[in-house]
This record gives structure tokens, C-alpha cells and sequence, in this order.
């Protein structure tokens, strides 16, 4: 069953931007680390963004820092991940995640994001 619901994928051209959005209910959201994986194909998957809904803390993988932008709303259980200048080899299938040491582990289905040149 379906824990965390991902929105926004699209396709866009080289330097747009888009906005991923990631709700799910408060006991996977609340006090947790959440953030965004991507796979291409291919390719393992990556972390390429991460915060702590408890006091905000985050990590960004080096090939989006500048560009990616992750925040969240916790009145609505949301984390986003603003994306801009985006790139090609930003193309990938785009997933949130939930995660807490000795918790489970969540996963939402995915979304994809294709950036043509």
C-alpha cells in the first residue's frame, strides 16, 4: 500500500524548472528524514536531496547543489523539491521517501522527470 504520494514529473527543456511535491500521513512525515531519489536508466539509484521535518536540516548530492532546492510544509505533511537549471542527465524516475534509524522505511511509487536538450 502506497504510503507517500509523489506529484509533479513532467518533461521540460534544458534550463526549466519544476517543482516535485511529496504528501503523505503525519507518522511517516513527523520527526523524520524525507527526500528524493532519482534512477535513471541504467544507473543505481541516487539521493540527490534529504531533509529532517524535525528542524529542517538538509543534504544535497553535488551535482544539484545550486540548483535543487528542498523545503517542506509541515502543516501539510509536504516536502517539495524545487528543481531548476534543469539538466539531461537530471532524466530519471524521481522518488520520495520517508526513513527513521530502527523505523521503517517508506517509498512512494514514483514520478518522472525527462529533461530534452
Amino acid at each position: 500500500q502506497v504510503q507517500l504520494v509523489e506529484s509533479g514529473g513532467g518533461s521540460v527543456q534544458a534550463g526549466g524548472s519544476l517543482r516535485l511535491s511529496c504528501v503523505g500521513p503525519s507518522y511517516i512525515y513527523s520527526n523524520r528524514h524525507m527526500g528524493w531519489f532519482r534512477q535513471a536508466p541504467g544507473k543505481e539509484r541516487e539521493k540527490v536531496a534529504s531533509i529532517y521535518t524535525g528542524n529542517g536540516f538538509t543534504y544535497y548530492v553535488d551535482s544539484v547543489k545550486g540548483r535543487f532546492t528542498i523545503s517542506r510544509d509541515n502543516a501539510k505533511n509536504t516536502v517539495y523539491l524545487q528543481m531548476n537549471s534543469l539538466k539531461p542527465e537530471d532524466t530519471a524516475m524521481y522518488y520520495c521517501a520517508s526513513w527513521k534509524v530502527n523505523e521503517n522505511n517508506y517509498w512512494g511509487q514514483g514520478t518522472q522527470v525527462t529533461v530534452s536538450s
